[in-house]
């Protein structure tokens, strides 16, 4: 007798695992989900839709600001300038020469700064003339620029010591002298001095009104300053930072390092990396506007999936009244409906990002900038698991509260 007490004792106490429970109820669960897979379907387009719409709109936000940013860095984007002229148009014009190159170059986190002569020069080759922009530069240029030829090579320190005639021509003034012949190893004259042309530049397009990048010819800056244009003064100063940062710290120790060597600030600095900076920030910020906007969509589904597990309560509720009857406890319940309305919400992440990697394959193929992120399509699977638990807690917590005797008597 004793014995028999003893074993109906361990078997009152003994309570299934924590495993088991959930896989009773994942299956209980799936089951109602699949007779009721037609209105299950309906429910599930707000979460489809919403999670869709999430890893698409940030798809393209990550992709167009990808696309922005390589466009700006092939303008260069860790870059300031220094021009000669203080703010006041009364006041000292002020020049630039090769020693504040020196000077600003000693500046923390400068990584380059490149002396800059810029003017008008007539470019002859055969029976064609034409006016171009000559900038003279120092061999750091490709770097600064961000500028690489697209055929032959840029010229070295050896061509700027020694001042050798030697060029590097845009793409447009290629077009214009040589047509579809390769220009490297001709020779032009640039206000009648011969030039060696070693080096084809890639394209760039316009930057702003009618400037063209691709309309220019580069030369070394002993060359270009001594021999074509006669003159030392610069047109400005580039200037190549380390950390962007720090864009506007370093900014101020170049102004506060030319005016204690000028003793009047007669020079202004333009801080595109800066602007670059701000630039990318609104990015990001528009970016995660789209993915607020996008994530409207998720609530719209959770709404949906209460709504659909309010309905499912109401309609089994004297299922729900045995079972309680039958010994079944609160959080049985609770467990067990809110399994049902996380699965739904599962079933509908899945199928919404599929729809949403599918809508991308084709922007893609439609040549749409485009990036998926492994973080948002993660991001948007377990949005969509939490909108089901969320929304699918209330339908859950009245199901657990039902009176036994109320459900039982129900119809």
């Amino acid at each position: 007798m004793n014995t028999f007490l003893d074993s109906m004792a361990a078997g009152a106490a003994h309570t299934a695992s924590f495993l088991a429970d959930a896989n009773e109820a994942l299956r209980a669960a799936w089951r109602v989900v699949w007779i009721n897979r037609f209105r299950t379907l309906l429910t599930l387009l707000g979460i489809i839709i919403g999670v869709a719409s999430v890893i698409v709109m940030l798809a393209i936000g990550m992709g167009t600001q990808r696309e922005v940013i390589a466009k700006m860095a092939s303008f260069g984007t860790n870059r300031m300038y220094v021009t000669p002229g203080g703010d006041n148009a009364r006041g000292p014009g002020g020049t630039l020469s090769v020693a504040d190159a020196e000077r600003v170059r000693q500046v923390p986190n400068v990584e380059v700064a490149m002396p800059f002569v810029q003017g008008q020069v007539t470019l002859r080759y055969g029976n064609a003339d034409i006016q171009t922009s000559l900038w003279a530069v120092s061999p750091d240029a490709s770097h600064v620029l961000n500028w690489k030829p697209a055929r032959g090579v840029f010229f070295s320190a050896d061509d700027e010591r020694e001042l050798a005639c030697v060029t590097l021509i845009g793409k447009r003034v290629r077009g214009k002298l040589f047509g579809a012949i390769d220009p490297v190893g001709r020779y032009v004259l640039v206000n009648n001095v011969p030039f060696r042309v070693i080096g084809e530049l890639e394209e760039k397009g316009a930057t702003s009104g009618d400037a063209d990048d691709d309309d220019v010819i580069l030369v070394p800056f002993s060359t270009g300053s001594r021999r074509v244009l006669g003159t030392t003064r610069l047109s400005w100063i580039s200037v190549l930072i380390d950390r962007l940062e720090l864009a506007d710290e370093t900014a101020q120790r170049i102004g506060a390092v030319l005016a204690a060597d000028h003793h009047v600030r007669d020079f202004q600095i333009y801080n595109r990396a800066a602007s670059v900076k701000a630039q990318t920030e609104t990015q990001d910020m528009l970016t995660m506007m789209l993915g607020l906007i996008a994530a409207i969509s998720l609530v719209v589904g959770g709404i949906g999936v209460m709504n659909i597990m309010l309905m499912t309560v109401k309609e089994r509720t004297r299922e729900i009244g045995i079972r309680i009857a039958t010994g079944a406890r609160q959080r049985d319940i609770l467990r067990q409906f809110l399994t049902e309305a996380t699965l739904v919400s599962g079933i509908g992440g899945a199928l919404g990002v599929v729809s949403g990697l599918l809508i991308g394959a084709v922007l893609i193929a439609a040549q749409v900038p485009t990036i998926f992120s492994v973080r948002a399509i993660a991001g948007a699977f377990g949005c969509a698991l939490l909108t089901g638990l969320v929304f699918g807690f209330m339908p859950a917590r009245t199901a657990a509260r039902l009176d036994p005797v109320v459900a039982l008597a129900s119809e």
